[in-house]
């Protein structure tokens, strides 16, 4: 007759392909959310800050001719204002890197305030599409929203927020 493994038996029966699929995982994960929260917000507030010099291209202006967005702040201002909250997430990411939040020690809270700062720029960027009636532009921002939602929630099961053993330990019944 066997005996059922105890929870002690559990952790030492703890297999290398498992230690090595949390370890993998982990640091692809956090490379992908860097890659992509970083460089997305990079290349988007170096084109309006920069290339744009922070004037709204007249296409897009056009879009907004009449609404409140046009009178107040205006367009231009409106277009520096998201510049620069997409400017504040990449040196969210910037400074997250730098502190090395990056490792699976170390907690990450500028990375959550940055994915923060970005919920917030797609809300900002949801309301001015909304404002204009364009559902297309409203619903592929929702689905930011909606991705980066799902981003912190898988920070915070991952290291320092969980155990080592973090994508191991999801299939396990104790």
């Amino acid at each position: 007759m066997t005996t059922a493994p105890t929870r002690s038996d559990d952790a030492h029966a703890r297999t290398a392909a498992a230690v090595t699929a949390d370890i993998v995982s982990y640091w692809l994960i956090i490379a992908g959310i860097y890659l992509t929260v970083g460089f997305l917000f990079y290349y988007s507030a170096k084109r309006v800050l920069f290339d744009q010099g922070a004037t709204m291209p007249s296409g897009v202006a056009a879009q907004y001719k009449g609404s409140f967005l046009a009178s107040f702040p205006g367009e231009n201002v409106s277009w520096l204002l998201i510049g620069l909250v997409m400017f504040v997430v990449f040196l969210g990411v910037v400074a997250s890197l730098l502190t090395r939040e990056f490792l699976p020690s170390r907690r990450k809270p500028i990375l959550l305030c940055a994915l923060g700062v970005s919920m917030f720029a797609y809300g900002l960027m949801v309301f001015a599409e909304n404002m204009v009636a364009n559902t297309d532009s409203v619903n592929s921002l929702f689905g930011y929203f909606s991705g980066t939602a799902v981003v912190i929630i898988l920070l915070l099961v991952m290291p320092p927020y969980r155990n080592a053993a973090w994508l191991s330990a999801l299939g396990s019944t104790h």
